[in-house]
């Protein structure tokens, strides 16, 4: 509840920024995860030990670190900087020591920085970047004997690790960033929708911070094959907030307006000439089925014909969102002609003007989005020419009604079956993604493995 009230009043939502398109909510949980998986992977702690005896030490010679202990990683978001970070860990430290003998120190301490989040100047991408790394002793014993004065041995350990520690560990905290930077490295590369074109995603300005989340705002560029870019329409309505928020949890919002520009890219595919003569449970298409409907057809085709049914999509397609539904708004005309003997072109019988949606339904694969359709309704349906003279063309809604949902839906159902690619972010697995549709956006509830 606190962050929605948070996204409410400090205005993070689409309508108060200037570009439409997607929206990151890095939570806690995922950021732990990608710090946790860069230190383990990288083993970069026990790098940094193996190459500590390179580094001399005044007062101790042959040196060596070995157990090392695991890590415990702390994260903190501190608001409009980025993440705290605290790395408690242990080692014990061996050599030769002044006094000529074999000398351990065994140490617990913390290793503190702040991770700055930052945009990459050269590449546009998210960056972390270390700042003030600080070296805290929790702890220190050493097998230095007991008779020694204690503000010698104070003063040894103190000069010793003081000089040691921050060069040996601070470098662990670089290292780690270096490896989660490069999982945004991916980010703005163009991705294919099919041989239609290709989507990207550009950071828009350097992602923010709050106490409870990183918001990471995306401009997609949606380019046609060509190479034209397709507009985005403009965000007319802003992205709703999240009923719930659990906390931890992270979301990717994708607007109304950047699948709009995306299902652009296909609108050409969505135009198709269909001349089966039995499709479903429709009756035969034919022109005596049509003169069912139309008297005048019967007088112009004595024998019965099958018949040709054209559909073009004459404007961007829109989608529009609200929560629990989302609707594909489909303009075009429909042209329906009498087949004629093979070589002859088939005779237009009407042409009409017609408006209709189909619901969406959302499902992830692997690292894209998939749509499927159904009709919801048939709005308008207008009579733009004729050549078996006026009829009233309400009198074939529910014909057409049934025609769009057995004959048409499927073509577009196959159109999309491309799918449309998801950002590439710090390795994100999008399979358990659970989709939820909210005012103006399609929210993905990201799942951790």
């Amino acid at each position: 509840m606190l962050r929605i009230l948070c996204l409410a009043l400090c205005g993070l939502l689409t309508g108060m920024r200037a570009d439409p398109g997607a929206l990151l909510w890095l939570g806690m949980d995922l950021m732990n995860h990608e710090v946790q998986s860069a230190m383990k992977e990288s083993h970069i702690l026990e790098k940094m030990a193996a190459d500590a005896g390179k580094k001399p030490i005044k007062g101790m010679t042959d040196l060596k670190v070995t157990d090392v202990l695991v890590p415990v990683i702390t994260l903190n978001f501190i608001p409009n900087v980025g993440i705290f970070q605290c790395v408690s860990t242990g080692m014990t430290i061996n050599g030769k020591s002044f006094m000529g003998g074999n000398m351990e120190i065994i140490v617990v301490l913390n290793i503190t920085a702040t991770n700055r989040m930052l945009q990459d100047e050269e590449t546009g991408l998210p960056m972390f970047k270390s700042e003030g790394c600080e070296i805290i002793l929790v702890s220190v014993k050493t097998n230095l004997p007991s008779n020694m004065l204690p503000k010698v041995v104070n003063k040894f350990l103190d000069s010793t690790l003081n000089k040691v520690l921050p060069t040996m560990m601070c470098p662990a905290i670089d290292a780690v960033l270096v490896y989660v930077n490069k999982k945004w490295a991916n980010l703005n590369a163009p991705m294919p929708v099919g041989q239609a074109g290709t989507v990207r995603y550009a950071l828009s300005s350097i992602p923010t911070t709050t106490a409870n989340y990183i918001q990471v705002d995306l401009t997609p560029v949606v380019q046609e094959s060509e190479g034209n870019t397709i507009k985005l329409p403009d965000g007319e309505e802003a992205f709703a907030a999240p009923g719930d928020y659990t906390e931890g949890s992270s979301q990717l919002l994708l607007s109304a307006a950047f699948l709009t520009g995306e299902l652009t890219l296909l609108q050409k595919s969505f135009g198709v000439k269909i001349k089966d003569k039995k499709i479903g449970s429709l009756p035969p298409l034919t022109t005596k089925t049509l003169a069912g409907f139309i008297p005048a057809v019967a007088k112009a085709h004595h024998k019965s014909k099958p018949l040709v049914t054209q559909i073009k999509i004459n404007k961007p397609p829109k989608v529009t969102m609200k929560s629990g539904q989302s609707l594909l708004h489909l303009h075009g005309t429909l042209e329906m002609s009498a087949a004629r003997r093979k070589g002859k072109a088939p005779v237009s019988l009407f042409v009409l003007e017609v408006h209709f949606n189909l619901n969406i339904q959302f499902s992830v694969h692997e690292d894209k989005l998939h749509l499927t359709t159904s009709l919801n309704r048939l709005l308008t349906l207008t009579r733009k020419s004729s050549s078996v003279g006026k009829f009233d063309e309400q009198d074939l809604t529910g014909f057409f009604t049934d025609y769009l949902q057995e004959a048409y839906v499927p073509v577009v159902n196959g159109v999309l079956q491309v799918g449309f690619p998801l950002p590439d972010f710090l390795g994100m697995n999008y399979n358990r993604a659970e989709l939820n549709i909210v005012e103006n956006a399609l929210m993905l509830n990201l799942k951790l493995e």
